[in-house]
């Protein structure tokens, strides 16, 4: 009977080990787990693995865990000794579950782009119509409205009456006096000046003159300090062979920016290496010397 139970016990485990049948120890030999020490922990390994049981711990427990299915039928081993294999097919489904959805989600984002390669005119147009929508008034969509429901309305044609009552509007309107603004103040949005405080508060009673940009008035303090970056004072100062830098930032005279060029200038010779004055010689007694220096007490032999 225990040779039919091992030989049983070995069917199964070739089925789970997968054909590690050559590995399963036979366990008549062994009267106790101290006995089964001798094998070494490697070869016990291997034994509770073709039995398709857990493997883990040290020699004396794998002893421990292999004799105690000396006799048993596999359904008779202890379920906790087994391996879980439901958890190594659920990691490998989901591993491979992993890499099918990484693959479908980038074949949603390619039809994605697709889509929109073709529909992009049509999806600018709808935007447009959008915007067109949100910046008509009331009386413009209750039109389309009626339109839409009824076809376009044709205007019927105005008595004598009415065109000349129409004409006679239109002519107190070309008669229409002359705005008041004693203060030459700017144009708003309207078309009205705009109110003094704000004049005011813009500094727009402030004029400043540019020589560089050909004599041209600018009106407040903002407008005359935007202008050193804007085309018409790049120009002025290319047409004096001038960079227009920062040095230049608040210069309108020409002159005064044709002097400041030339102190720049003198200043960066000043500052650039020159051999004859700043290459430096050193004696055998270790004194540093200028290159002037050194080749005058050279030629008088002091050295």
């Amino acid at each position: 009977q225990d040779q039919r139970q091992q030989q049983q016990q070995n069917d199964e485990a070739e089925k789970d080990g997968g054909g590690d049948q050559h590995l399963i120890i036979d366990l008549e030999p062994f009267h106790s787990a101290e006995e089964l020490l001798a094998l070494g922990a490697d070869r016990l390994k291997a034994g509770l693995r073709a039995l398709g049981l857990k493997c883990g711990g040290d020699a004396k427990a794998r002893a421990k865990r292999l004799f105690s299915t000396k006799g048993l039928a596999p359904d008779e081993i202890d379920p906790r000794l087994k391996k879980k294999k439901q958890t190594a097919t659920a990691s490998s489904s989901s591993s491979s579950g992993g890499g099918g959805l990484k693959q479908r989600v980038e074949e949603a984002e390619a039809r994605i782009e697709t889509l929109v390669g073709k529909l992009g005119p049509t999806i600018e147009s709808s935007l447009r119509r959008a915007e067109r929508k949100f910046t008509r008034t009331k009386d413009e969509i209750e039109q389309e409205l009626r339109d839409e429901a009824f076809g376009p309305q044709v205007v019927e044609d105005m008595d004598d009456d009415e065109e000349e009552k129409k004409d006679f509007d239109d002519d107190d309107d070309d008669a229409a006096p002359p705005l008041y603004n004693p203060k030459n103040l700017p144009l708003g949005w309207d078309g009205k000046p705009i109110p003094y405080w704000l004049y005011k508060l813009h500094g727009l009673d402030q004029t400043f003159k540019c020589e560089i940009c050909g004599n041209f008035t600018y009106y407040g303090r903002r407008a005359f300090e935007q202008h050193f970056t804007e085309w018409r004072h790049a120009h002025g100062m290319r047409c004096l062979r001038i960079p227009n830098s920062k040095h230049f930032h608040g210069v309108t005279n020409m002159e005064d920016a044709v002097a400041l060029w030339e102190q720049l200038q003198e200043r960066a010779d000043k500052e650039r290496f020159n051999a004859a004055r700043d290459e430096e010689y050193e004696d055998s007694e270790g004194n540093v010397l200028n290159r002037a220096t050194y080749e005058d007490l050279a030629r008088q032999g002091l050295l």
